[in-house]
């Protein structure tokens, strides 16, 4: 069985939840199956040029400009004229913007699986024409794929409604917890940081991420830990760079940081925090999960998927609330790691999405 998958960037070490999810998943999927090919048809810019293998997966870049508008369903397109010339018995695509392509792909005679990774149609950065474009990335998942997975349980259960010929193609299996590498150095105090004395956030600088929020919230309760937001934008915008501009000794912008740094990060922080307006499941929560660092999340839908007790979570968007919350002892918003394992085990998942690959096939 020969399995393409596009709509990523690419892996491994590519910043961004989908990259990730991928990552961890299509590792294991060839551990697991050593005799099924996979390739991964990446974004040019995002890769190293020429074809690799990482762990077994092969990486193949495809053309691609780096374009917030435009690399996504160009090189989703490429990727999938990639996989028909391959030889490809299905093509995984991930994400509702790239399941644009999923008809074009059913045409060239492959079975398709969708990976709904998130209404990516709220996200702030996006205007009406785009944000209607992806809904009906949506809907083609939707109608078009052979088997759709979605990562969020509540997601799963809305989509099931409204497209109900669809519910039986319609599958959850999350995001999982992931694996981070052993620490290695002294990341800390690299960057200037005292164990316990810092409380971290990760991800994109985006608006839906809702980091504006977490610094005025940190201003706002006077809190004397430094703030530490890791991640860095994609493409330039006026949004990261002002954000950017808030950075100081009490808010540190550590940029993008590789996953044993941020194990460290994570493993001796004193708070995680994640205020986004928009997630799919949040790996960036799973990951902190990962090193039982405590935890505290807006209480959007896929954060509440996680099952966390309700004082983990703050209204969305609402900086008083924030600000009171940050002013509680660290330990109150403690996690039971084990029981986050146990559920959001990525064994399990690869060996879910491994069946359903076989189920499509034949």
């Amino acid at each position: 069985m020969k399995i393409a998958v596009t709509g990523l960037r690419g892996i491994p070490g590519v910043m961004g939840g989908v990259e990730t999810h991928c990552e961890e998943l299509l590792v294991r999927l060839k551990r697991l199956a050593p005799e099924v090919a996979i390739t991964v048809f990446a974004r040019a810019p995002y890769v190293p040029a020429g074809a690799r293998e990482h762990d077994g997966v092969r990486v193949v870049p495809v053309a691609s400009p780096r374009s917030r508008s435009f690399e996504a369903i160009v090189a989703t397109f490429n990727g999938v004229l990639a996989a028909k010339r391959a030889g490809a018995d299905i093509v995984h695509i991930h994400a509702i913007g790239p399941a644009l392509l999923a008809p074009l792909a059913r045409a060239l005679g492959l079975r398709v699986v969708v990976t709904h990774h998130g209404e990516d149609y709220r996200r702030a950065k996006w205007g009406f024409f785009a944000r209607q474009l992806l809904k009906l990335g949506e809907r083609l998942a939707c109608r078009s794929a052979d088997r759709l997975i979605v990562v969020s349980p509540s997601l799963t259960e809305k989509l099931r409604k409204a497209y109900p010929a669809a519910a039986k193609r319609i599958r959850f299996i999350p995001n999982g917890v992931p694996e981070l590498p052993p620490v290695h150095g002294d990341a800390l105090g690299r960057l200037g940081l005292t164990p316990g004395d810092y409380i971290i956030a990760a991800g994109r600088l985006v608006p839906e991420k809702g980091l504006h929020d977490l610094i005025d919230a940190h201003a706002l309760a006077e809190d004397p830990r430094t703030l530490v937001i890791v991640g860095g934008a994609d493409h330039q915008s006026r949004y990261a760079s002002e954000l950017l501009s808030r950075g100081g000794e009490r808010v540190r912008f550590a940029g993008f940081q590789d996953r044993a740094t941020l194990h460290a990060l994570f493993e001796h922080a004193s708070l995680f925090v994640m205020p986004s307006y928009h997630e799919g499941l949040p790996i960036a929560a799973l990951e902190a999960a990962s090193c039982s660092t405590p935890m505290l999340l807006s209480d959007i839908m896929p954060n509440l998927d996680l099952g966390l007790g309700r004082h983990h979570y703050f209204p969305v968007g609402d900086v008083t609330a924030l600000a009171r919350a940050l002013g509680r002892p660290a330990a109150d918003y403690g996690v039971e790691r084990d029981a986050l394992l146990s559920a959001f085990d990525w064994d399990r998942i690869s060996e879910r999405t491994l069946a359903l690959y076989r189920e499509i096939a034949g």
